[in-house]
């Protein structure tokens, strides 16, 4: 796909939009959705000075997505590959870093495997979701490791207050045997809130791995011509309780187990156990009115498990180094929120996490532990914002490690805030990466090495409000002591990168119409001898997404149109993946109070493309669902 094409097609798309929406919008609806993720208090989105997107649990209902990566795939930043249809590996590639350079969360809990560095999205059951949030750029100065290209943090779905007793059930099945379902309970007072619901997803799934690869020695090098399925049994729950005083008090759990089968051999399974699983607890309190404390502490949990044909691998092939992974996260955070003066405030806190991780691998070491302390300043000042934060993290392995932020804002009169800021972040190795044991005499892994780095500068001009919203945003990220294998496979602080971009989002909501639009334009390169000026892999130049929806009463109908540029799939540039295109179609009918059933078909034109270089995607795929809640009105 030529990028002029994309990008003259997608900005002609904004620009009608746009037209529209300034003789539709509502002049009252100028209330900014709140966000907690950019600055670790509750803000407005107008205020965030980030570039951010918020998915909403009406948004999902709309969408009608089956995976994490349906509602990620085509937002500014993103780039996403997968190993196959549900339930295969899959990674988020934000402005253009590492898929292990993204600090993912669920209710502010810390998720991913302690080996690969890596939160396994694919088995996050959708239902469980009631709001997500993507905040684009370095947050280290806040999160500590990993935040180099952004955070992404998962709320799940909870009661309300004054709600009463509602239950809900959804039921739905699709293309190669899909079957999808859902129970749950929610409720609460004026005090009290809960929720609770079970769930369940089979597919029959496709071959994940294409004929013929087995003869070209890339990543997937199998000939396993056999469809995989994929099951998952899922739980979640949370309920909190708030006392007269504004004291708070929360639990959130969740829980999913998998069955995964992908495309392997004897020497690599080609079955996996997976199991998905958080705890959090939060207390919130007012010791005086200008002071507010909030106390977290939680865990988190990826365990897996290799099999071969039925067979536990470490008993199937026991020279093997692998066979279970079982990682853990304790964590516990203590944040104070001070007042100083009107519109200004303080934040200060300590973050400490534990993580450890239990194998039949012997690694080197199996623990170690992180405490960061990090303070922030938020301050307005009549038109003009400012947001400055540091943070200082002291980890068992590499020592000490400091980050900062600033950032500046202008807030135009009944207009749009422009924002300028800069920051640094940085990764710190995986357990993999610093203590997998030697394979056959040759060692694997490097206890010397160093993190990763970043300074990251943008620019943008954005507006959020309730019923449209735009915005424009321009970055470059300088990335040094990347970790990059040597000529005897060892990793090493040999690699470096620049990325630079430019994204932009428009959207509105306005009678029974309801747009939003998303664009990327992108160079993600390797800088660093023999591959300088290459793409680094699985990102795409260019991606553009475009959803519309339009109600009739009780009926709903919507699209998806969908459009990537190229890929590589390796550091040399050798494997290419060409640029494509999808449309989705979704209708939806509220047949009676609380009830309704919901159509999708996907990839309607049953294109052929890859994410991951010789792995298969879905082609067309239709789904039904049946409903009941009492949110549908």
């Amino acid at each position: 796909m030529k990028k002029t094409a994309l990008a003259a097609a997608l900005l002609s798309g904004l620009v009608a939009q746009a037209g529209h929406a300034q003789t539709a919008t509502d002049p009252n609806s100028t209330l900014s959705p709140v966000i907690v993720t950019a600055t670790r208090t509750a803000i407005s989105a107008n205020d965030a000075l980030s570039s951010v997107t918020v998915i909403t649990r009406e948004d999902i209902d709309r969408l009608q997505p089956t995976s994490v990566a349906d509602l990620l795939t085509g937002l500014p930043g993103v780039s996403i590959s997968q190993t196959g249809g549900i339930g295969e590996s899959t990674s988020l590639y934000l402005r253009g870093t590492n898929p292990t350079h993204v600090v993912v969360l669920i209710d502010g809990v810390r998720i991913g495997s302690v080996s690969l560095g890596l939160a396994a999205l694919e088995q996050i059951p959708v239902d469980a979701i009631e709001r997500i949030e993507l905040v684009r750029g370095p947050r280290s100065s806040l999160y500590g490791s990993d935040a180099i290209g952004g955070v992404l943090q998962i709320f799940l779905r909870h009661g309300q207050p004054n709600g009463g007793v509602s239950p809900s059930v959804s039921v739905s099945g699709g293309s190669h045997g899909y079957v999808n379902g859902q129970a749950g309970v929610s409720g609460g007072d004026s005090h009290l809130w809960y929720n609770a619901s079970l769930g369940g997803t089979y597919t029959g799934g496709i071959p994940a791995c294409r004929m013929g690869a087995a003869e070209l020695g890339v990543a997937c090098d199998v000939d396993d011509p056999r469809n995989d399925a994929y099951r998952n049994w899922n739980g979640f729950a949370n309920f909190g309780y708030r006392w007269d005083d504004g004291t708070e008090l929360s639990f959130d759990w969740m829980r999913s187990k998998s069955n995964v089968e992908y495309a392997g051999s004897p020497y690599g399974g080609n079955d996996a156990i997976e199991e998905q699983y958080v705890a959090g607890a939060h207390l919130s309190f007012t010791p005086l009115d200008i002071w507010k404390v909030t106390l977290t502490a939680g865990q988190s949990r990826d365990d897996d498990a290799t099999y071969y044909e039925g067979t536990y691998f470490g008993e199937y092939y026991p020279r093997m180094p692998t066979g279970y992974f079982d990682s853990r996260r304790n964590q516990a955070s203590w944040q104070n929120d001070i007042t100083l003066a009107s519109n200004q405030l303080l934040t200060v806190g300590v973050d400490y996490q534990q993580e450890h991780i239990y194998s039949d691998t012997a690694f080197q070491e199996t623990t170690r532990g992180d405490t960061g302390t990090f303070a922030q300043y938020q301050g307005t000042f009549g038109q003009n914002e400012v947001q400055l934060s540091v943070r200082h993290d002291n980890n068992d392995q590499f020592g000490d490690h400091n980050t900062g932020a600033a950032a500046w804002g202008y807030h135009f009169d009944q207009g749009p805030v422009l924002s300028v800021s800069y920051g640094t972040a940085f990764h710190a190795p995986t357990f993999d990466d610093l203590y997998f044991p030697a394979f056959g005499g040759v060692p694997t892994a490097n206890p010397d090495l160093k993190p990763e780095t970043s300074r990251s500068a943008e620019i943008g001009l954005n507006q959020q409000l309730s019923n449209w919203n735009w915005g424009v945003n321009a970055y470059q990220t300088r990335i040094t002591d990347l970790i990059a294998f040597n000529t005897e496979f060892i990793p090493m602080n040999i690699s470096r990168a620049v990325i630079r971009g430019i994204e932009g989002q428009f959207g509105f909501n306005v009678d029974d119409w309801r747009v939003q639009s998303y664009l990327t334009l992108m160079q993600p390169k390797n800088t660093e001898s023999p591959y300088n000026g290459n793409l680094l892999p699985r990102r795409a130049k260019e991606t553009g997404r475009v959803d519309v929806d339009r109600s009739f009463g009780k009926f709903g109908v919507g699209a998806t149109f969908f459009a990537s540029g190229k890929r590589y799939d390796d550091t040399a540039n050798q494997y290419r993946m060409g640029g494509y295109a999808t449309t989705d179609l979704r209708v939806s009918y509220n047949f009676a109070p609380s009830w309704q059933v919901e159509a999708k078909l996907a990839n309607v034109f049953d294109h052929n493309y890859e994410t991951a270089y010789y792995y298969n995607q879905l082609g067309r795929t239709w789904y039904l669902t049946l409903r009941y809640s009492p949110s549908i009105h």
